[in-house]
C-alpha cells in the first residue's frame, strides 16, 4: 500500500491512505466546513476519500485548530500596556490583546485581586501577563510602572491608554477638585504614559519582524468627544482634548512609524454606567439612543484594539473610531427632530 505525504506550512503527513490522492486544497476545504460548522459537529464528508484507514476527523479538527491559533496570534511577540485594566473597557482590552498573542502589562490603581484576575486568565491563553500598580495622573508612578515594564518584557510595542473616570456635577455645582481630577486622570494620563511609550518607540526604533510601526497608541476616547454632555462638562471636556492630543501626535511622529489612533466608545456595559442599564427602565430609555438597539460589550472594544494593534491597520493613523451602536447618527432625527 503506497505511502502519500502532503506537505503544507503545518507538516501534516498523511500515511496509509490506500491509492486516493489527496491535495491540500481538498484538505484546506475541509478544514473550512469544520471551521464553519463546528457547532453542529459535522464530520469530513467521507465521499471524498474511499478507502481510507485513517482518522480524518481528528486530524482535521488539530490542523484546524492549530489554524486558528495562527490566525489569533496576531500580536505575538509584541509586549502591550493597559492602562486601567482591571475592570469595564480596560478589562475587555487587556483580555483580547493577550488572546491575540501579546504580552500584557495590567495596570491599575486599586483591587490588585482583580487585577491578578486578569493577568491570570491572560495566562490561562498562553500569552504572558504581569499586573502593575500606578495613577497614571502621577509622573512619578508612570515612570516607574514603564521601568517596571522594560525590565520585564525589554521593550513596550502597544499603548492603550485606557484609564479614566466621571465626577458628574451640574456645571455651576462643580468644584474645582471634580475637574481637576477628571482632567489629570482622563488627559494627563495619556500625555504621561504616551510621552513615555513614545520614548521607547524612538529609542527602539522599527523591529521589521514583529512590526512595521515603531509603536502603536491607542487612546480610549469617547462619543462625547463630539457629542456634548450636560451635566458632564468636565468628562466631556477631557474627551474633546483627546481628540486634538491623538491627532497632533499622530501628525508629529507619523514620519518615525508611529501611529495613534482613538476609539471612541458609546454605551458599553461597565460599572462606570451601571445606572444606565442594570434595569429594564433604563436600557429601554438607552436604547432609544442606539439604532442598533443593543448595548455594547467590553469585548467589542477589545476586538477593535487587536486591530487597530496589529499590522491589519498599518495605514490607519490620526482616525477617532466610533464604536457606539450608530449612536453618533442621532437616533432622534429618525423621524424629523
Amino acid at each position: 500500500m503506497p505511502r502519500i505525504s502532503v506537505v503544507h506550512p503545518l507538516n501534516v503527513n498523511l500515511r496509509n491512505l490506500g491509492e486516493t490522492c489527496i491535495s491540500f486544497s481538498q484538505i484546506s476545504k475541509l478544514a473550512a466546513i469544520v471551521i464553519t460548522k463546528r457547532s453542529e459537529k459535522i464530520q469530513p464528508p467521507s465521499y471524498y476519500f474511499p478507502n481510507l484507514f485513517l482518522n480524518l476527523s481528528s486530524l482535521f479538527e488539530s490542523t484546524t485548530q492549530n489554524l486558528e491559533i495562527m490566525a489569533e496570534k496576531k500580536l505575538s511577540g509584541q509586549t502591550a500596556l493597559v492602562t486601567g485594566a482591571n475592570s469595564g473597557i480596560g478589562e475587555g482590552v487587556a483580555l483580547s490583546l493577550g488572546e491575540a498573542g501579546a504580552n500584557v502589562v495590567v495596570n491599575y490603581v486599586s483591587k490588585p485581586e482583580t487585577a491578578q484576575a486578569v493577568v491570570d486568565k491572560i495566562k490561562s491563553y498562553g500569552s504572558k501577563a504581569i499586573a502593575i500598580q500606578a495613577d497614571v495622573s502621577n509622573e512619578k508612578q508612570v515612570i516607574s510602572m514603564y521601568e517596571q515594564l522594560i525590565k520585564e518584557f525589554g521593550t513596550i510595542d502597544i499603548l492603550v491608554n485606557n484609564a479614566g473616570l466621571q465626577k458628574d456635577a451640574k456645571f455651576h455645582e462643580m468644584t474645582l477638585e471634580q475637574w481637576n481630577i477628571v482632567m489629570a486622570v482622563n488627559l494627563t494620563g495619556q500625555f504621561l504614559c504616551a510621552r513615555e511609550a513614545i520614548k521607547e518607540f524612538l529609542r527602539r526604533g522599527v523591529v521589521p519582524e514583529r512590526s512595521p510601526a515603531a509603536g502603536k497608541i491607542i487612546c480610549m476616547s469617547s462619543v462625547h468627544e463630539i457629542i456634548p454632555w450636560a451635566g458632564h462638562v468636565n468628562y466631556a471636556s477631557s474627551k474633546g482634548a483627546i481628540r486634538m492630543f491623538m491627532q497632533s501626535l499622530a501628525q508629529e511622529y507619523g514620519d518615525r512609524q508611529i501611529r495613534v489612533n482613538s476609539i471612541c466608545p458609546g454605551a458599553i456595559k461597565t460599572p462606570i454606567n451601571t445606572a444606565a442599564w442594570n434595569t429594564p427602565e433604563a436600557l429601554n430609555s438607552l436604547m432609544t439612543l442606539i439604532p442598533y438597539n443593543r448595548i455594547g460589550l467590553p469585548s467589542d472594544i477589545g476586538k477593535l484594539a487587536v486591530f487597530l494593534a496589529s499590522d491589519d491597520s498599518d495605514y490607519i493613523t490620526g482616525a477617532s473610531i466610533f464604536i457606539d451602536g450608530g449612536m453618533t447618527v442621532f437616533e432622534g432625527f429618525a423621524t424629523g427632530g
